[in-house]
């Protein structure tokens, strides 16, 4: 028999208890930097070097980080569930963590693409990337994240994994940040539907969510927990 289908969204609540700052927390500032001039397209137009320059801190920070339980929990969801994780965040915790089946909404800082050309994508690891360091194509390399300003590639493909779930959890995200927001829209109204994080999320969700107000690294294990000791129904 097929294992139940659990999708997870995850946001940056889910990295920050590994050291990752969020956009929440700062105040319209991210590591020092305004949201505006470095994560928009527009920002990349004025200031590459500015742009190029942030993402690079980013890599090295992220490089240095560690999946934390909330990760490592998910991961071990897998023994039972098929378990897709929609994430939000442009890190590699999740892979890190040993999860199988990971979609990234927003880019991942490992992956460098040409300026020109979206579908030409390298892996960079945890390298830099300067200013007239260049694509195959002749093109600025620049950071493979989908910044304000952009369309969302990944997008249509997390659509058509949310409509066949048979179980939801949203972990570590206001919901505040479109389109990744309206894909609560599109998952059976009749599934089981839950929603990690200590804050109250900035949209209304039905009666049917259960809302687990702890942080991700404790409400996660738990909820893991209570499903490899269950069936979905």
């Amino acid at each position: 028999m097929q294992n139940k289908k659990v999708v997870v969204l995850t946001g940056s609540g889910i990295s920050a208890e590994s050291g990752l700052s969020t956009f929440r927390d700062s105040g319209g500032l991210w590591e020092g930097y305004n949201v505006n001039e470095v994560a928009s397209i527009d920002g990349w137009k004025v200031n590459p070097k500015k742009v190029l320059d942030f993402y690079n801190l980013r890599r090295e920070q992220a490089a240095l980080s560690s999946p934390n339980d909330a990760h490592l929990a998910l991961k071990l969801l897998e023994v039972k569930y098929d378990v897709i994780i929609i994430t939000q965040n442009i890190d590699a915790l999740h892979e890190k963590a040993g999860s199988s089946k990971v979609i990234h909404l927003h880019g991942e800082l490992t992956k460098a693409r040409s300026e020109n050309n979206p579908k030409e994508v390298i892996e960079i690891g945890n390298r830099q990337i300067h200013l007239n360091d260049l694509s195959k194509d002749g093109s600025q390399l620049r950071p493979n994240i989908v910044w304000f300003g952009e369309m969302v590639p990944m997008i249509e493909i997390a659509i058509e994994e949310l409509a066949t779930a048979d179980y939801f959890i949203v972990i570590g995200t206001s919901l505040s940040v479109y389109p990744a927001a309206n894909l609560i829209h599109y998952v059976n109204s009749e599934i089981s539907k839950v929603i990690i994080d200590p804050a109250k999320p900035d949209v209304l969700l039905s009666s049917d969510w259960k809302h687990i107000k702890k942080k991700a690294v404790l409400g996660v294990p738990e909820l893991v927990k209570d499903l490899l000791n269950k069936d979905i129904v």
